[in-house]
């Protein structure tokens, strides 16, 4: 009987759903998860640290934590080998602290996968997680090249056991993997290693469901899967749809589908009614056709169309796919994928091929990645060589941490945020700089809070929301914490308008005058910009669409975005910037914009 491992979490972090769901609800629905039965739940990857360092608003480390106090189900993690969650290849030393603050901070599983299929890449990282007490699961990247990926799958599989890997995990970025190769792949690993082995697929055309139960009929123990509308949006399998399935095989895995459900409700809350941009069919086909990635065919066609370019989107590919055969077929995953794409957009806007060489390329070619799957054609190699030019060249990997202490003028003070300098770099000075500007606030905040002390905050909010009770207080070591419950609202005035307009206002808390109030729904400290410094979010007379943030409400720990639900104007900001506010605190009030030309509906 497979177990089922939830990946949720970490999809809700990283586009294109990253701040779709305010933090205090995906700890809402990590919390239902745990209940579930679930082998771990992956709450982070590359994916999520990147959304996090460019939105600028939450730390990573801060969100794993949070989820770290909501469950006992363990923590997982998916780390891109040498290339841990950036994308740039690091030293040993790095990926050493790297892993050790990773399980300081509450992960218990590694999934550890190089771009490359070069599991000599993942020996470093291995001993760190040996090291650290965590569990080391080794994935292995099918993408379809010039052998299928089978033999050269197999042969890397062979050296995982002396790595100390406690399953083989069969990855498959492209949505490729057929339930035929699925079978066979499942069973030729564990005769090769010896080890469990688990899938994690998807797939726009059904086969990620037929993949994940084939591998199951196969032996496959453990499969990837998540709440229904997230695999839905993202073409993933379904975690309910699995279940069921499995127990119609006879292979029950032992999940309480009844609290999958009620994930997804919590999800449908938020996005039910706000779909998210859809994959356009020409993208889809592109990357069904040739096994690619739909974000890089994506990638391709935006970068395309800004150069009014949109036209060449098939000649670009045919180049990816040539480019990819002469430098040895690696898999494309994240980030290789994208160095190939780089480097195609370049040859086919050229006048010629090579003419210019991206530094990422250059690397792979020359070694410093790891070795490829298949050998690299000599003409690649003599263009490389030919067009070096070390006074220009950056370069690809990134610098070792103590040039990185040395370089950030005490912008970092922890070791996790000088991680996150030395894998981001500038990207990730705007995000350091907001939490620099929250901590060194003297009001009451949430970063001052232990997590007994969060728990007892959270046990108010429940009281008062759930009794009859109007005010509760409680004051300790000089802390003071204040929830009331505001007055019951009386109903909108009914409105007259044509059956064509969208009557949005009916979505948030509207007072008599038909102006939407947007209250505090948690206690917390109000922010009005991303960071100390930058533009705030709104201005009063200022229009703003629904789902336009409009602040941040810091609390526990946690950034949580307050977005307007209507379609307005901001007639009145009601509290001043980093001041503590209270459960149900009027912060704002918005004129809604009741109606729409009909040319615009």
């Amino acid at each position: 009987m497979p177990a089922l491992a939830d990946t949720t979490i970490r999809l809700l972090g990283q586009e294109p759903l990253a701040g779709r769901l305010p933090t205090a609800e995906q700890l809402r629905i990590a919390a239902i998860l745990d209940r579930a039965g679930y082998a771990y739940l992956e709450v982070s990857g590359g994916g999520c640290f990147d959304s996090a360092v460019r939105r600028g608003v939450e730390s990573p480390w801060e969100r794993i934590r949070a989820l770290k106090a909501q469950v006992k189900t363990p923590l997982g993690l998916a780390l891109r080998g040498r290339f841990l969650v950036g994308s740039r290849p690091v030293d040993n030393d790095f990926i050493r602290r790297f892993i050790a603050c990773a399980a300081e901070n509450g992960i218990d599983v590694f999934r550890l996968h190089d771009p490359l299929n070069d599991v000599s890449n993942l020996r470093e990282a291995a001993d760190a997680v040996a090291r650290a007490g965590g569990e080391f699961e080794a994935g292995l990247v099918y993408s379809p090249g010039r052998t299928g990926e089978t033999d050269p799958l197999m042969e890397q599989a062979s050296e995982l056991p002396n790595l100390g890997a406690a399953r083989v995990l069969l990855h498959d970025p492209t949505g490729s993997l057929q339930p035929h190769r699925a079978r066979e792949l499942v069973t030729g690993l564990r005769e090769v290693t010896g080890l469990p082995v688990g899938i994690y697929c998807q797939g726009s055309g059904g086969n990620a469901l037929a993949a994940a139960l084939e591998a199951a009929r196969a032996g496959a123990d453990l499969i990837a899967s998540a709440v229904y509308p997230i695999a839905l949006t993202l073409h993933r399998v379904s975690g309910e749809a699995l279940a069921e399935a499995l127990a119609g095989l006879g292979l029950d895995c032992d999940i309480d589908v009844s609290a999958l459900w009620e994930a997804s409700d919590v999800v449908d809350e938020h996005i039910g009614d706000e779909p998210v941009t859809p994959l356009a069919p020409r993208i889809a086909v592109r990357a069904a056709q040739h096994d690619l990635p739909a974000s890089l065919v994506t990638a391709l066609d935006t970068n395309l169309r800004a150069q009014a370019a949109g036209a060449r989107l098939d000649e670009t590919i045919a180049e990816l796919v040539r480019i990819r055969a002469e430098v040895g077929w690696p898999p494309l995953a994240s980030p290789i994928g994208q160095l190939l794409g780089s480097q195609a957009l370049l040859n086919v806007l050229s006048a010629s091929r090579y003419s210019v060489v991206v530094d990422e390329l250059r690397s792979l070619v020359e070694g410093h990645l790891g070795t490829t799957p298949a050998p690299i054609e000599k003409s690649i190699e003599r263009i490389v060589a030919l067009t070096a030019d070390p006074e220009s060249v950056e370069d690809a990997t990134a610098p070792p941490l103590q040039e990185v202490r040395a370089q950030s003028e005490g912008l970092a003070s922890s070791e996790e945020e000088l991680l996150l300098l030395g894998l981001f770099g500038d990207n990730a000075e705007p995000l350091l700089r907001t939490i620099r500007g929250r901590s060194s606030s003297d009001e009451l905040t949430a970063g001052g809070v232990d997590q007994a002390r969060a728990e007892r905050i959270r046990e108010l909010v429940r009281i008062v929301q759930e009794t009859g009770i109007g005010e509760v207080t409680i004051e300790e070591s000089g802390m003071r914490v204040s929830v009331r419950r505001t007055e019951d609202r009386e109903p909108a005035a009914p409105r007259s308008q044509s059956p064509l307009a969208m009557d949005e206002a009916e979505l948030a808390p509207v007072a008599p005058n038909g102006i939407v109030r947007v209250e505090a729904p948690m206690v917390g400290t109000f922010y009005r910009a991303p960071q100390p410094g930058a533009a705030p979010f709104v201005e009063e007379g200022q229009p703003v669409g629904a789902g336009q943030t409009l602040c941040i409400l810091e609390a526990m720990k946690l950034m949580n975005e307050v977005k307007a639900e209507v379609e307005g104007i901001v007639r009145g900001i009601h509290v001043e910037n980093a001041a503590p506010v209270e459960f149900g605190q009027l912060l704002f009030e918005l004129e809604p914009l009741t109606a729409r030309p009909l040319d615009a509906l």
